[in-house]
């Protein structure tokens, strides 16, 4: 049986090291990443349960990752009222690899440089299991939403605007 080693991710290992069951997927992925929605359906997942990481700079000048299905938009002011903040930007593009260790499109919230304050939309308590990015364009876990709450010390909240 000759099985291909399977490439693990720096998501993949942090999750292994602290014992949280994952499903690994992979996704062809070009030179730029596919938006979240053609993501769900190259897995064959619902997009209600495929979350996209995004990261905002608040008023206070604090870093803040939030977790939101990759259908919907995030509401900075909901958003901001989450973390406490008066308000929050996200963060340009070109400031998230030195942040985070992530490039755009394949930012996750387990594994980043510093541990950030972290939100999740509350509809993960809905879901058995959700994905995220395995922390590389091409690469999503499958985690439960607990585990993944535990594991970054996220707390859940309504972050998205209404649509």
């Amino acid at each position: 049986m000759s099985k291909q080693k399977e490439e693990k991710t720096n998501v993949m290992r942090v999750l292994d090291q602290k014992k949280v069951p994952y499903t690994p997927h992979t996704y062809p992925a070009g030179d730029a990443a596919p938006d979240g929605v053609s993501v769900a359906r190259m897995l064959g997942q619902d997009p209600a349960a495929v979350f996209k990481t995004l990261v905002a700079r608040g008023a206070s000048g604090g870093y803040y990752v939030f977790d939101i299905p990759v259908a919907a938009t995030l509401d900075l002011k909901k958003a901001a009222k989450a973390v406490g903040e008066k308000s929050i930007a996200m963060l340009p593009a070109k400031e998230l690899l030195p942040l985070t260790g992530y490039v755009h499109g394949g930012c996750s919230p387990v594994g980043m440089k510093k541990r950030f304050p972290t939100v999740f939309h509350q509809s993960c308590l809905d879901q058995k299991t959700i994905c995220v990015s395995a922390g590389k364009v091409g690469f999503q876990v499958e985690v439960s939403p607990a585990d993944l709450m535990s594991l970054t010390g996220a707390s859940a909240a309504d972050l998205t605007a209404e649509g």
